[in-house]
C-alpha cells in the first residue's frame, strides 16, 4: 500500500519547530538517529509532512531520501494529518473476503477522500490497514478506539452520521 503525501498545507508552529530541533539535538550523535527523531516528530506534529522531513534531514545531516525512505517504509508513520475521527478499514484476508474493499469504497464516496487522506475540515481521515486482529468480526473498521464488526456497505452511512452529530 503506497502512502500518499498530504495536499493540506503545512502549518507548523514555532513551538513545534523548537521541540523538533531539541529532539534532533538530543539524537544527533546516536547511530540510527532517523528513527527516534521521526517518532518524536510524529508525536509533535501528528504526522510527517515534507517540511518536517526536510528539517530532520538537514538537522541530522543525512539525505532527505533516507528520511523519506524510513517514513514511508514503516506503517507507524503517517505522511498526511489524521482527522478528529480516524477511520481504519481492515483489508486483511478475512475482512477483504467478506467485503471490506466495498466498505472502503463507500467510506471514500461518503467522505470525498481516498485512503490515507483527511477531509479538508480535519474531521475525518481514512486509512486502510492489513489486519487489526478481529478476524472473527470480519469485516471490521475502527473509528479511533471504537470497533465495528460484521459490517455491510449499508451500515456505513449510519456510522459516519454518528460522528458528524
Amino acid at each position: 500500500m503506497q502512502k500518499k503525501i498530504s495536499s493540506i498545507p503545512f502549518a507548523g508552529t514555532p513551538e513545534q519547530e523548537a521541540a523538533l530541533k531539541e529532539s534532533i539535538a538530543r539524537h544527533i550523535d546516536d547511530p540510527g538517529a532517523v528513527m527516534p527523531v521521526l517518532q518524536e516528530a510524529q508525536d509533535i506534529y501528528g504526522y510527517l509532512p515534507y517540511e518536517v522531513q526536510k528539517m530532520i534531514a538537514d538537522g541530522l545531516n543525512v539525505p532527505l531520501e533516507e528520511v523519506f525512505g524510513v517514513s514511508t517504509f514503516y506503517s507507524q508513520f503517517a505522511l498526511s494529518p489524521k482527522g478528529k475521527y480516524n477511520i481504519s478499514v481492515c483489508l486483511g484476508t478475512a475482512c477483504y473476503v467478506k467485503g471490506s474493499g466495498d466498505i472502503l469504497d463507500k467510506l471514500s464516496e461518503i467522505l470525498g477522500i481516498e485512503a490515507e487522506e483527511c477531509t479538508p475540515d480535519g474531521m475525518f481521515s481514512l486509512t486502510a490497514c492489513r489486519c487489526i486482529g478481529a478476524c472473527g468480526l470480519a469485516p471490521v473498521i475502527t473509528v479511533n478506539e471504537d470497533v465495528y464488526g460484521r459490517l455491510t456497505v449499508d451500515d456505513v452511512p449510519g456510522i459516519i452520521e454518528k460522528y458528524k452529530a
